[in-house]
Order: C-alpha cells, then sequence, then structure tokens
C-alpha cells in the first residue's frame, strides 16, 4: 500500500552499553495529526531499543531524505494535494510529483554515452590484448623489468581507451540507428508488439520517453511490471523506487535549473518537514519556481500504441497528469 504521510515526528531513546550512553532516534509518520506521527516515532523507537538492547546491530538513527531505497521509510515529502488515491507531492528540489499507486508510469531516459556494461567489455578485450603481448615478452626472454613495463603501460593503454573506444561505438550504434528518440521508439513498439491488448500513451521528456499504461491498474510488486520495466530499460533508481514505495510516480513540473533557477530550494536538504521559522524562506522560493515554471510543460504527449480501452480510474489519472504536466500545451519541456 502506497503511504505518503502529511505529518512527521522523531523520536528518541537512549541505554547503556559497555559503560557508554547509545542513542537511537526513529521517525514516525501520519496523516491524522502530529500528535498521531509522534506516537507512531515513539512506537518505533521503542521496538528498535529492545531489538539492540538485547545485542542486534541497528544503525542508530534513520537518514532525513525525500525516499529510500532500502529502510521502508515512506515518501517525505509536502503534500501539496490528494484527489482520490493520487497524492501530488513537492520532492527535494521543488518540483511537484505525481504518486500513484496503481497507475503505471515507465521513464526511459536516452544513454548520455556507452554503459558500463560496453565499457566494461572493451577493457577485458584490452586488457588480454596486453596480456597477450605480455606472454610473448616472456616466451622471447625478455627481463622481469621488461615484462613489469609492459603490464604497467597494458594497464594504463585499458584505463585511458577502454571508455573512448565504448563511447565511440555507442555513438556509431545511435547514429546509425537514426538518434537516441527513434532507437527509444522502436524499442517500445517491440514491447507493445507482443501486447497489442495493452494501451500505452507516450509522452517526450527532455531527457527521455515516458510510457503511461492506461488499459487496467498495476500493483508495483507484480511480476508483469518487474518483466515491463526490464523490456524496456527503465531508469533502475525508479525501479526501486516503485518496489520500495509500493507507487508509481512521475515528475509533473520542470526541474528548476532547466528554466534558469540557479538558486536550490532551500532551506537545505529540501525534505519535509521544515521548521516553522524557515517556512517562509521556503514559500519564497517556491513562489520564484511556480511562476517560472508555468511557462514550461514538464513533457509533451506524442502518440497512443495498442488496441487496449482505458479503465476509468487510469484515465482519470492520465488527465491530472497531462494536465499538471501541461502535456498538451505548446510549451518547451524541462
Amino acid at each position: 500500500m502506497m503511504v505518503v504521510p502529511s505529518f512527521w515526528a522523531e523520536a528518541r531513546a537512549q541505554y547503556r552499553r559497555k559503560g557508554k550512553q547509545i542513542t537511537i532516534r526513529r521517525f514516525g509518520w501520519s496523516d491524522a495529526s502530529e500528535e498521531d506521527a509522534q506516537r507512531n516515532a515513539q512506537a518505533r523507537v521503542d521496538e528498535a531499543l529492545a531489538r539492540a538492547v538485547s545485542g542486534e546491530p541497528l544503525p542508530r538513527r534513520e537518514r532525513k531524505v525525500p525516499y529510500n531505497g532500502g529502510n521502508g521509510l515512506p515518501i517525505r515529502e509536502e503534500v501539496v494535494d490528494r484527489i482520490g488515491d493520487t497524492v501530488i507531492t513537492r520532492n527535494s528540489y521543488g518540483a511537484r510529483c505525481l504518486n500513484t499507486p496503481g497507475v503505471l508510469f515507465a521513464d526511459i531516459d536516452f544513454p548520455a554515452g556507452a554503459s558500463l556494461r560496453m565499457v566494461g567489455g572493451i577493457a577485458l578485450v584490452l586488457l588480454a590484448v596486453g596480456a597477450g603481448v605480455v606472454y610473448r615478452l616472456a616466451a622471447s626472454g625478455e627481463s622481469t623489468r621488461m615484462l613489469w613495463i609492459a603490464g604497467v603501460i597494458a594497464a594504463l593503454l585499458t584505463l585511458s581507451l577502454s571508455s573512448a573506444i565504448a563511447n565511440l561505438i555507442h555513438g556509431i550504434r545511435v547514429r546509425t540507428g537514426g538518434g537516441p528518440e527513434k532507437i527509444a521508439r522502436a524499442r517500445v513498439q517491440r514491447f507493445m508488439s507482443k501486447r497489442p491488448d495493452w494501451l500505452i500513451h507516450v509522452y517526450r521528456t527532455p531527457a527521455g520517453l515516458r510510457l503511461l499504461a492506461t488499459h487496467r491498474l498495476f500493483d508495483p510488486l507484480e511480476p508483469e511490471v518487474a518483466e515491463c520495466f526490464r523490456e524496456l530499460g527503465t531508469d533502475p533508481v525508479y525501479v526501486a523506487m516503485c518496489l520500495n514505495q509500493h507507487c508509481f510516480r512521475a515528475r509533473v513540473s520542470a526541474k528548476p535549473w532547466r528554466i534558469g533557477i540557479e538558486g536550490r530550494l532551500t532551506p537545505r536538504p529540501g525534505v519535509w518537514p521544515v521548521a516553522p521559522e524557515r517556512l517562509p524562506q521556503r514559500r519564497a522560493w517556491l513562489e520564484h519556481y511556480d511562476r517560472a515554471a508555468a511557462g514550461f510543460a514538464a513533457c509533451r504527449f506524442m502518440e497512443t500504441i495498442g488496441s487496449g480501452v482505458s479503465a476509468p480510474a487510469a484515465l482519470a489519472v492520465q488527465r491530472l497528469h497531462d494536465e499538471l504536466c501541461q502535456a498538451r500545451a505548446e510549451l518547451p519541456i524541462a
């Protein structure tokens, strides 16, 4: 179940171990009130304290970050609006994000360069060539010193050339394939050719494509979602977020640095909640950001693929997404 709480609190507990006082802190959250969030924090810190006293190794505190990949904390962002099951939040750099428990979003980023896998493969080839050279030198009776020099040269060449060669090959592939957008759209078409009963809406983002499925609702944990992400090459960080937060997510307003706003959302690190005395500073920044962001779209609608029929709940989320993103307006995307 997706959880995007409105209220947060932190509790702490102390105990002594080997003559040293240990402090444990845990967050709590609630949609009801700050008091309820504090009770949740106290219950969590009491549980952590009992486990720590029994000898279980535990982190003493939880990081204050927007959302986590591993420790089970829900999304920690300011709730801007709730529309049914959909929650609109502010992320850590000020952009608005749509969070939904059942409508599948998948962003495909265009690769900026060669993958680590390609770089590693070319490095292995270069190392094999270098090893062959060293072996021939050894067979010809060269001195140990010369073999060491040859080995060092081979290693240095591998480090300096593998990335450059991989990026050169990647660039040639992209150009011969018609460019990154054409390659990504071909991947989407291959994906949909095996799923004619799906209904996918394709959007252009500043760095790639966004897909939105409306033919049915999905559970982020179901195998078909994992298969979809794998075949489309969805960003692994986003995939981890979907699994750990039990939701799908899409940014629906511009990134600040793409619309001429150089300063970061203050106070840092941009995580909710903010101390009351810092709220005016945050609000002033957000007012400036919202005025600037109104002239930009987060993505642009491109096409719909598939013969499926939109489920009413998914269609409602799509309409909200398109409105917030200004996806049908003639605006620059950012």
